[in-house]
């Protein structure tokens, strides 16, 4: 048996497996991959027209990790910058909303929230074959591993608490007083999101169906509990989506806010606290190690941090919202299969995703099934 296929049965057994190559896979930069490449010094022209302070020359790479919107290091001899864009090809509907992804950063980083500077957005595709927008290069670590292998014992706590009190700073913004009153429908988070990722995953024919994500399709309209919250989410605060100092344990900027809208804040926070539940071949996840050997808060810490820092004293129907976050999770990974099939996947490693897919709409199934 392959390394790989190892990997994936003990997966499928709940085992956890290296983090190794995952992790390497994913950091750092390569050069511009076949198909995603376009005209650097149509960029560069247009960088001088709209960037405050550039002079070339321009270099490009490309982000490793990413799975949808393809990213790339912009060097020049004064500094770098970071570029996300449309990937090419056909796309579906809504998807892939770059300028989205700018305003909400542009909003947050305007309150002190930790995220990079903005410095323009193009929606000309004319310029480099789709729209894009360019920030700031913030130096510091990426963990791909939420085990934090590279933090001492003593100092894993405090990493974890800085995600914890970034989510609940999100969490804690008034919507129309920073500008993003109209960034979502307020309210009615759980049915809009549940027709959204439903349509999204019957509209991909290619990528076929699976019966634990349609048992999924059919359960969870009816089973949203009662109350309502709304506030900006990111939708995928997960530890390999921010940006650590580069020796202290301080968040400098969240990442990759493709799917950030107004939302339910404890749907956010529960996908955030999956960690202990995903295998760490899926993503960053928790599932399999030891957490008390390496010192890391047990999952009822991490949500009693929480509720602590937003005024809660517990969250009802967890398991609910977990049960939704998987099955949305799958469905994201459903459309990765999609763009593998298509060709249009961003990420050298889409293909390990879209295998992943069976195994994560099983494990949303089961969920589901905790939940009755």
């Amino acid at each position: 048996m392959e390394p790989r296929q190892k990997d994936q049965a003990r997966m499928e057994r709940g085992e956890r497996v290296s983090d190794d190559a995952f992790t390497e896979a994913n950091t750092g930069t390569t050069a511009v991959r076949e198909g995603y490449d376009f005209d650097e010094a149509a960029l560069a022209q247009w960088m001088v027209e709209n960037v405050d302070g550039f002079a070339g020359p321009l270099s490009v790479e490309q982000f490793k990790g990413g799975q949808s919107n393809p990213t790339y290091q912009l060097r020049t001899p004064v500094r770098s910058y970071v570029l996300r864009r449309k990937p090419p090809g056909e796309l579906l509907p809504g998807a892939h909303a770059v300028d989205r992804e700018a305003r909400v950063q542009q909003a947050l980083g305007a309150q002190g929230f930790p995220v990079a500077t903005i410095h323009g957005v193009c929606t000309d595709g004319a310029v480099i074959g789709t729209w894009f927008y360019v920030m700031d290069m913030v130096e510091g670590r990426i963990f791909w591993d939420a085990t934090f292998p590279d933090v001492s014992r003593e100092e894993r706590p405090a990493y974890f608490d800085a995600m914890n009190q970034v989510i609940a700073q999100l969490h804690g913004f008034e919507p129309e007083a920073i500008g993003l009153g109209d960034y979502g429908k307020p309210g009615n988070y759980f049915a809009r999101q549940i027709g959204r990722w439903t349509r999204q995953y019957q509209a991909d024919e290619l990528a076929g169906r699976n019966d634990d994500l349609n048992a999924l399709v059919e359960w969870l309209p009816g089973n949203i509990p009662e109350g309502d919250a709304t506030s900006v989410v990111h939708g995928d605060m997960r530890c390999d989506n921010m940006i650590f100092h580069p020796t202290e344990p301080r968040v400098l900027a969240v990442l990759d806010w493709e799917l950030s809208t107004l939302g339910h804040p404890l749907a956010d926070f529960a996908y955030q606290t999956m960690m202990y539940r995903m295998p760490p071949k899926i993503v960053p996840g928790l599932k399999g190690a030891d957490l008390a050997a390496l010192n890391i808060p047990s999952e009822a810490d991490y949500i009693a941090a929480y509720c602590e820092r937003t005024g809660r004293s517990e969250i009802a129907n967890f398991e609910f919202y977990i049960a939704f976050n998987l099955f949305r999770l799958a469905a994201i990974f459903h459309g990765i299969k999609g763009r593998v099939l298509r060709g249009t996947a961003a990420s050298a490693q889409a293909a390990e995703r879209a295998e992943a897919f069976p195994l994560l709409a099983k494990m949303a199934r089961e969920s589901m099934d905790a939940c009755r």
